[in-house]
C-alpha cells in the first residue's frame, strides 16, 4: 500500500524541486533581459525550507558569499547575527530560517569597487514561486532598499532612512507575514548607523526580542 504523506511533506518535496531548479539557473548569464550578461560563472545561493518563520529577504550575494556558497559568509553577516541575536549554528539552520535574496548570483562589482544592483532577471523568475514554498512565515526581515521596495510597495519607496523610521508602522501593518525594514549590514552603512542611534537603541532590541520568539 503507497505512503500516506503528510501535508508538509508535500510542500517541502515541491519546494525541494524549486530550490534544485533554481539552483541551476543560468538566465542572467544565458538569457539577460536588460543588462549585459553576468561576467561570470552564475552560482545562484538560497537558503529555503518549508518550516522556516523567519526570513531574511536580502539584497544579492557578495564575493565571499559566491566563493563559499553560503549566504552572509563576510563581515556583513557577522554584524547581521549580532543584530539578530542568533548564533552562526542557528542563523544556517534552514529549518528555521530562510535566506532569500532579491538576486541569487553574485552581480559583479562596479569601477569603484562596490557591489552592483541585484540582477534584475531574478525576481520575476523566482520570488513568487520561493515564497509559494515557505508557508509557514511569520516575520520578513526587509534588507536594503531593494527588497523593501518589493515587499512594501510604495511603502517602501520613501528612501530606506524613511522607510527604516517608520518600521513600527510597517511592522503594525495587518499584512501576514509580517515585515521589518532594515539596513543592510555593510561597513558601508558606518555613516548611517553613526547617524541614526536610534536605530540601535530602539529597533534592535525589538527585532531580537521578535526573533527569540519565533526561535523558541
Amino acid at each position: 500500500m503507497p505512503r500516506k504523506f503528510r501535508a508538509d511533506e508535500s510542500l517541502e518535496g515541491s519546494l525541494d524541486d524549486l530550490l534544485a531548479e533554481l539552483r541551476a539557473c543560468r538566465i542572467c548569464r544565458d538569457m539577460p533581459r536588460r543588462d549585459k550578461p553576468l561576467p561570470h560563472e552564475p552560482r545562484p545561493i538560497i537558503q529555503a525550507s518549508a518550516t522556516a518563520r523567519l526570513c531574511i529577504a536580502s539584497q544579492a550575494p557578495g564575493t565571499l558569499a559566491h566563493a563559499t556558497g553560503k549566504p552572509f559568509m563576510d563581515p556583513s553577516g557577522i554584524r547581521l547575527r549580532q543584530w539578530l541575536g542568533l548564533s552562526e549554528a542557528q542563523f544556517y539552520d534552514a529549518s528555521r530560517v530562510a535566506i532569500v535574496p532579491m538576486g541569487h548570483c553574485f552581480p559583479g562589482q562596479d569601477a569603484q569597487g562596490g557591489d552592483l544592483p541585484p540582477r534584475r532577471e531574478c525576481a520575476p523568475t523566482w520570488r513568487a514561486r520561493t515564497f509559494e514554498g515557505l508557508p509557514q512565515l511569520e516575520l520578513i526581515l526587509a534588507i536594503g532598499q531593494y527588497a523593501q521596495e518589493f515587499h512594501l510597495g510604495r511603502r517602501g519607496a520613501g528612501g530606506l532612512t524613511e522607510t527604516v523610521m517608520n518600521w513600527r508602522q510597517v511592522f503594525a501593518s495587518p499584512r501576514k507575514p509580517r515585515i521589518l525594514p532594515l539596513p543592510h549590514p555593510s561597513w558601508r552603512n558606518n555613516a548611517w548607523l553613526k547617524n541614526n542611534p536610534w536605530y540601535e537603541r530602539e529597533l534592535l532590541p525589538f527585532l531580537r526580542g521578535e526573533v527569540a520568539k519565533l526561535m523558541a
